[in-house]
C-alpha cells in the first residue's frame, strides 16, 4: 500500500484528517487526536497519544512491506495489534461521522 491508498483506506473506516495526518479521536474528545498515521515519503508510522500528551511510535513500516488484510480489514505492517481496541475505536469514530452527517 502507497500514501494514498492508506489515507483513502483511513478516511473510509472512520479517520479524519487533524493536524495532517489520519487520525482517531476519543468518543468524549472529538476534535482530540488519540491515534494517528504518520505518513512520510517512504514509511508509514502508527502513533498513539500519552496521558502526559507526548506521541508515541507504536508500529511503522515502509509502503512496501504494508499489506491490506481483507479479513480484519486493517494493513499488516503498522502494528494496529498493539492499539486496545483499536477496531472499537474506528467503529466510534465512523459511527459518529455517519451521525453528524446525518444529523441522527
Amino acid at each position: 500500500m502507497d500514501k494514498d491508498e492508506l489515507t483513502a483506506w483511513a478516511l473510509a473506516n472512520g479517520w479524519q484528517m487533524l493536524g495532517g495526518h489520519p487520525s482517531l479521536t476519543k468518543p468524549s474528545a472529538p476534535k482530540e487526536a488519540i491515534v494517528r498515521l504518520v505518513l512520510k515519503a517512504t514509511v508509514a508510522n502508527l502513533e498513539v497519544k500519552k496521558p502526559a500528551g507526548k506521541w508515541e511510535k507504536v508500529g511503522g513500516e515502509s509502503y512496501a512491506k504494508i499489506t491490506p488484510d481483507e479479513e480484519e480489514g486493517l494493513p499488516r505492517g503498522l502494528g494496529f495489534e498493539k492499539v486496545p481496541s483499536i477496531t472499537k475505536l474506528m467503529q466510534d469514530n465512523r459511527d459518529r461521522m455517519v451521525f453528524a452527517k446525518f444529523g441522527g
